[in-house]
């Protein structure tokens, strides 16, 4: 039986590697920390609405939630000192704490954040309709006992674990009811301002985004636990990796997060850097459209499940941002099962197209953010697939423009990214298994499942009877039911490799953990004099 190891989701632990002093240059100051990154995914920093990753990184440092989770998966405080669990729900005893404002944090904001959340419907609102919380009953079981006291009912589709965990998710960040309130228009619940300003009770206040340039934070320094060190946080929008490159080797910036395997080789054990290499739980996925004439056929995807050279990517593209793994637990969680026997295999993938009538191939069309390592990732596919009569045409876009094509179902085949919201096969697995409502009239752009219209009624039950299944031994026997069931289903969300965040740091930022999902805080980050 293999089990969860911290050391593979742990930044504390993710193998940093010393590394050669840069050429002399001007530094950066040593009061603010510059993070060169791309940029293209953040396309809202309201955290009610937000999920992609890179927003997720900057909202973790506006904003502070009920708990928090901790590197190495523990679930810790944050805006809640202590916390009750009992058979029906969880109470929450809140710390004296103020939003950036001034305004003091109450019992009101978490619920009108939660209510809020729900209310707006929008993808960043799944996690929580997942396990029954919804905008029409938010107001019933999320609610408020005294100033400093919050009580969440459960749903009866939920444990306390996984409310728990779910909780430490940004997109349930508790915002200033008080100074929102202030800018909505259009009942859009302060929406179109949110956007781009923040409301929070978090280390750092965001001072300017201009999209796709640079984030400007600066330090709250009235933070409830002490001014963050460093005066200034500015994320810089670095698309070309080479630029980047030589940008952390000149000085210009302290942390790169966007450079290509190539480029993150040119620091292995060059003196005045760092590497981490994040583990996230999640996966870079080729996800099909089911609704598509050709991929709605299960041959058919199997026959691309055997038309992608995995092993040959792995070691020529996504290094050390992935290792290839095709189902969607990562293979140290306990519990997990092996991958399936998916591999480069021409000739079984061309019967499989033969058997389910298309002999002759036909030709998709493949979306993809043009960010590393997805571009040259989208060729890699491109590549193999043609070897088995599929032909490809690939189309970059931006952010938004591929966000919103997936959610719309706008699509044929889309290579996006996953993460695990806790450490376990749930935590990874349960955005691949579960799809209430596989219609188009449910809009559920926020279920993962639902975007690429794969109805899938008995793995969604199985899934969720694994969710509220109390006995540990009984609950693992069914996670490694649904593993096998989604094996067996020729899954069109196809997970291909395991997915890891590699950053390099100048040596002179210490204290930076990176977070496997992306809430990354940077208030006790601090830079020395000398690399």
């Amino acid at each position: 039986m293999k089990h969860f190891s911290k050391g593979l989701f742990v930044g504390a632990v993710i193998g940093a590697l010393t590394i050669a002093a840069p050429l002399s240059h001007a530094a950066t100051p040593r009061d603010q920390l510059v993070i060169g990154t791309s940029l293209a995914q953040v396309l809202s920093l309201d955290p009610h609405q937000a999920t992609e990753g890179k927003a997720v990184e900057i909202m973790s440092n506006l904003y502070d939630r009920l708990v928090n989770s901790t590197p190495d998966g523990k679930i810790a405080p944050q805006l809640a000192e202590s916390w009750k669990v009992d058979d029906k729900g969880i109470t929450f005893t809140l710390r004296q704490a103020n939003f950036a404002s001034g305004n003091p944090v109450t019992s009101k904001d978490v619920v009108y954040s939660l209510g809020r959340l729900l209310k707006l419907d929008q993808a960043a609102a799944a996690n929580l309709k997942r396990i029954g919380y919804d905008k029409t009953n938010v107001d019933k079981l999320v609610t408020s006992v005294d100033d400093k006291t919050v009580r969440i009912d459960f749903s009866g589709q939920v444990t306390a674990e996984m409310l728990l965990y779910r909780l430490t998710t940004s997109t349930t960040s508790v915002v200033d009811s008080v100074e929102v309130e202030k800018h909505v228009t259009d009942n859009d619940y302060g929406n179109a301002w949110m956007r781009t300003h923040s409301a929070g009770s978090g280390p750092f206040t965001l001072n300017r985004w201009s999209p796709n340039e640079l984030v400007i934070l600066d330090a709250n320094k009235d933070y409830v636990t002490g001014a963050p060190k460093m005066k200034r946080v500015i994320v810089r929008h670095v698309p070309e990796s080479q630029v980047e490159r030589l940008m952390l080797e000149r000085g210009d910036i302290d942390i790169a997060s966007a450079l290509t395997a190539a480029d993150l080789a040119t620091f292995k054990d060059k003196k005045g850097f760092t590497i981490q290499r994040i583990p996230t739980g999640g996966f870079y996925v080729l996800s099909m459209n089911a609704g598509n004439q050709y991929l709605s056929n299960p041959k058919v995807r199997e026959a691309i499940a055997y038309g992608i050279d995995y092993k040959g990517i792995e070691k020529t593209i996504m290094g050390p941002y992935g290792r290839a793994r095709t189902v969607p637990v990562p293979e140290n969680f306990e519990y997990a099962i092996p991958s399936p026997d998916w591999h480069l295999d021409v000739e079984k993938s061309k019967q499989l197209l033969a058997e389910a009538g298309y002999k002759d191939g036909f030709s998709l069309t493949l979306k993809t953010i043009a960010q590393t390592p997805r571009i040259d990732l989208a060729t890699a596919i491109q590549a193999s697939l043609a070897q088995v009569g599929i032909k490809v045409d690939i189309q970059q876009g931006n952010g938004s423009e591929i966000i919103a094509a997936h959610r719309a179902r706008d699509f044929d085949l889309l290579i996006p990214q996953t993460s695990a919201y806790m450490p376990n096969v749930l935590g990874s697995m349960e955005q691949f298994s579960s799809n209430p409502d596989n219609s188009k009239e449910a809009n559920n752009a926020g279920n993962f499942v639902w975007r690429s219209a794969w109805d899938i009624p008995e793995l969604t039950s199985l899934t969720a009877k694994a969710s509220m299944e109390p006995d540990p031994k009984k609950r693992g026997e069914l996670y490694v039911q649904m593993q096998n069931m989604f094996v067996e289903q020729k899954p069109a969300v196809l997970p291909m490799f395991e997915r890891f965040e590699p950053i390099v740091l100048s040596s002179k930022v210490e204290g930076y953990i990176g977070h496997p999902t992306q809430l990354t805080r940077l208030e006790n980050v601090t830079k020395s004099e000398t690399q």
